[in-house]
């Protein structure tokens, strides 16, 4: 039998081998390698019972994940290769066991952890299909490079990963030498229609900085009207845009036209600081405002681990919002009525902040929703909260894509980068990042230099 070139083993039949932090990344992963097979290590679902009881979000992929396996193979045996129903897909199986191995994981790195028994799980199938190539998806950077050292193939999950973050976009744009009769135009009119061919290579809303010369505008256009509406500097419940960008952030929070809008930027560029604002500045054209963010438990525990009763638990992960909260009262300092509004809005509960796990599965109809951290959340979870939304409902996503908290994810493979880079060209959504700092110069210099 003639042995086969590198482009046949290329192009063949691939076996995916999925560990725990795939699945709890995606739990649809399953249905995500084409027409390539995949299975999945009999640990993986050992460590997914230790997972599937909580509110938090990897809970909630646990309990999907099982669900699905359960409905796939229904009377089948899960150790035997099964079908999937999705047309053109491969199979699937879950491993039980491994064969006597030429190479051990366990031997090499150590025993009793699950890691390596996954790395086992994967050799046997190696061994098994040596026509075949197996690959190990993981999200765990660690597990990959011990999988390389075996000579196994390992790679991250793709799905959801943004190529170039580097080129991710940012909203806005500054044209130089622009037409000085369009700038003409918007001193005079706020809004104006935009000329055909003006800006034939955006087919999205956009924020421009238009120039000819000394003269300049601010813009916001919007690409479903073919308009140029001139971007406000005037501060808004009393909070003042520090620079270009902030103006370009309210204005997106207060239009009504859009309902899905991102702030990314580095820690003090004002994203939370300004999408609160914005919400008290709009509170009576909503029926509550929802502040929340999600969970990253400190030392890889679960906040069950923390003392005290539920608000015990979480009120230090919401403190930044609080603190943010705090800031826009002390701006109305002497003006005890507006502070006593603001107080009402909480107590009343019109300003409602809590972790995102506690308000999962309320309906989002007619709610100023912002979600902070959210560079903390997966693609899935970013899909999950905005199919929610029901009517005349504004759902916000704040965060710094540099800044992950969470074990698995990075910078090109969070739900705020997948979010950007996806809805982009849609009517109803407008992004803007924040580059400049405005906590303070000392804060700057952290940025800057450390």
């Amino acid at each position: 039998m003639a042995k086969k070139g590198k482009s046949d083993f290329k192009s063949a039949k691939k076996i995916f081998v999925l560990d725990t932090s795939v699945i709890l990344y995606d739990h649809n992963a399953l249905n995500n390698f084409q027409e390539h097979d995949v299975a999945i290590p009999i640990q993986v679902l050992e460590e997914l019972d230790n997972f599937k009881s909580g509110n938090d979000t990897r809970n909630f992929e646990a309990r999907s994940f099982i669900r699905l396996i359960d409905q796939a193979s229904k009377e089948k045996l899960i150790s035997d290769w099964i079908s999937m129903d999705t047309a053109g897909s491969g199979k699937f199986k879950v491993i039980l066991n491994e064969t006597h191995l030429k190479m051990d994981a366990e031997q090499i790195y150590g025993k009793g952890k699950t890691d390596h028994k996954i790395l086992n799980a994967a050799l046997s199938l190696k061994e098994e299909n040596p026509d075949k190539k197996v690959v190990l998806v993981s999200k765990d950077i660690c597990l990959r490079l011990k999988a390389k050292a075996l000579d196994l193939f390992a790679e991250d999950y793709e799905t959801g990963k943004i190529k170039n973050v580097d080129e991710l976009y940012a909203g806005r744009t500054e044209l130089l030498n622009f037409d000085v009769g369009i700038i003409d135009q918007l001193k005079q009119n706020r809004v104006i229609e935009v000329p055909d061919n003006t800006l034939s290579l955006k087919t999205g809303n956009h924020f421009y900085i238009l120039k000819h010369k000394r003269k300049s505008a601010n813009v916001f256009y919007n690409h479903k009207l073919k308009t140029f509406t001139s971007v406000s500097t005037d501060p808004i419940f009393n909070i003042k845009p520090k620079n270009i960008e902030q103006a370009f952030a309210i204005h997106a929070l207060l239009n009504p036209d859009i309902s899905l809008v991102s702030i990314q930027g580095n820690a003090g560029t004002g994203k939370t600081l300004l999408a609160i604002a914005s919400a008290l500045e709009q509170r009576k054209n909503f029926r509550q405002i929802f502040v929340t963010r999600p969970i990253v438990s400190l030392s890889n525990k679960d906040i069950g681990f923390l003392p005290g009763d539920a608000k015990s638990k979480t009120d230090p992960f919401m403190a930044p919002i609080w603190d943010n909260l705090r800031f826009i009262k002390e701006q109305f300092i002497g003006d005890d009525k507006m502070s006593g509004k603001i107080d009402e809005l909480i107590s009343s509960e019109k300003i409602a902040i809590a972790p995102l796990a506690f308000i999962r599965g309320r309906t989002l109809t007619k709610i100023f929703f912002i979600v902070d951290e959210a560079q903390n959340l997966t693609p899935h979870e970013v899909k999950t909260i905005i199919s929610r939304a029901g009517e005349n409902t504004k759902i916000i996503f704040t965060g710094d894509i540099y800044q992950i908290d969470t074990p698995y994810l990075d910078a090109e493979s969070n739900g705020l980068s997948y979010l950007i880079e996806n809805a982009k060209n849609h009517p109803l959504y407008a992004h803007i990042t924040l580059h400049k700092g405005e906590r303070s110069e000392l804060a700057n210099l952290a940025n800057a230099l450390l």
